[in-house]
């Protein structure tokens, strides 16, 4: 543990606990304990939202990040388990097709997500935050999202080699302010783990994939389902400009959560950094990496359009989970912090 009370960054997480058959077959594959084939189909009943298959894809996804503790390298581009993980992006991203309104115009499918609610939205889990929320919650949602925040535009990134001209050359500038500026103290993971250490929390990094619902999960998987894909590189833009549209209103609204709650002011900072950054984002990205990509691939246009639907569909899931808990006075992990 470092003196100001952060984990040292940069070492490989233990693998977690199995949430089902798919998960354990993963797992013990990882850990050297595989004692048959793995499988080459999926039963019919496994849901794509659901724990056990948002963990396996979570866990192989992870191969290509910060891999595990005891976990060999070599495992990122093992055969057998790239078979699996296919069967499993498979049925998510089936589900996804199915369960997203059919969109071809990726404009349309970002004008919802300009226009800000009059008053408290009952919906929104920043508004209810802001509001509502109490130090304890705020702490869980730290918790969840550190899934995320603790690689913060690392998905983003894999999208970079798969465009060119200027949609590449904005997305870069934005995967820069992203990335610090070249200052590592200002690198958007690490002012998130600051966050964290004002909250009482532990910033390894993840660390709390253990707590975390299965609607957090399928958040954090579907960026990298779109970014090591490169025929979904226009769901990845899509996912990016949902994120970059909706972020600025957010982030101020948290901020002031958590400024009422008097969580610290490097928690505040996190999320002050991103009403400012994020406004300037929201412009480049729309302007540009989407204008650039719809002008040098039309034909990706509808790919745009489903990113963004795609993660409007699951922010909405893991809102209603988080909600419905918090309002029924209930921890909204899988294991109360």
């Amino acid at each position: 543990m470092h003196p100001d009370g952060q984990e040292p960054r940069g070492h490989s997480p233990p693998l977690p606990q199995p949430r089902g058959e798919l998960s354990t077959t993963v797992l013990k594959a990882l850990g050297g304990a595989a004692t048959a084939p793995l499988p080459l189909a999926l039963p019919r009943t496994v849901d794509p939202y659901g724990d056990d298959l948002q963990l396996a894809l979570y866990v192989l996804y992870e191969l290509h990040y910060q891999g595990f503790d005891g976990v060999s390298d070599e495992h990122e581009w093992n055969p057998e388990l790239l078979a699996l993980r296919g069967l499993l992006e498979q049925r998510f991203l089936d589900a996804l097709r199915t369960d997203v309104p059919p969109r071809t115009d990726a404009d349309e499918a970002l004008a919802p997500l300009l226009v800000e609610p009059v008053g408290h939205d009952e919906s929104s889990v920043s508004h209810y935050l802001q509001r509502d929320g109490t130090l304890e919650q705020l702490r869980e949602y730290a918790a969840v999202r550190s899934l995320y925040h603790l690689k913060e535009a690392d998905p983003h990134a894999w999208v970079l080699p798969r465009l060119y001209g200027r949609a590449k050359a904005a997305m870069v500038a934005v995967e820069f302010d992203e990335f610090g500026a070249g200052h590592p103290e200002d690198i958007h993971a690490q002012l998130f783990a600051d966050l964290m250490t004002d909250l009482g929390l532990r910033t390894a990094y993840g660390h709390y994939v253990e707590t975390a619902p299965a609607e957090a999960l399928a958040t954090v998987t579907v960026m990298s389902l779109f970014g090591l894909h490169r025929a979904l590189r226009g769901a990845l833009v899509g996912h990016f400009a949902a994120v970059e549209v909706t972020s600025p209103p957010s982030s101020r609204r948290l901020a002031s959560a958590l400024r009422r709650t008097g969580a610290g002011p490097a928690a505040a900072r996190f999320y002050d950094e991103h009403v400012e950054a994020d406004a300037v984002h929201e412009q480049v990205v729309r302007r540009d990496v989407i204008g650039g990509l719809q002008a040098s691939e039309p034909l990706l246009e509808p790919d745009i359009a489903f990113g963004v639907q795609a993660t409007v569909l699951l922010e909405e899931r893991l809102g209603r989970q988080l909600l419905g808990a918090w309002r029924d006075q209930r921890s909204a992990l899988r294991m109360p912090l």
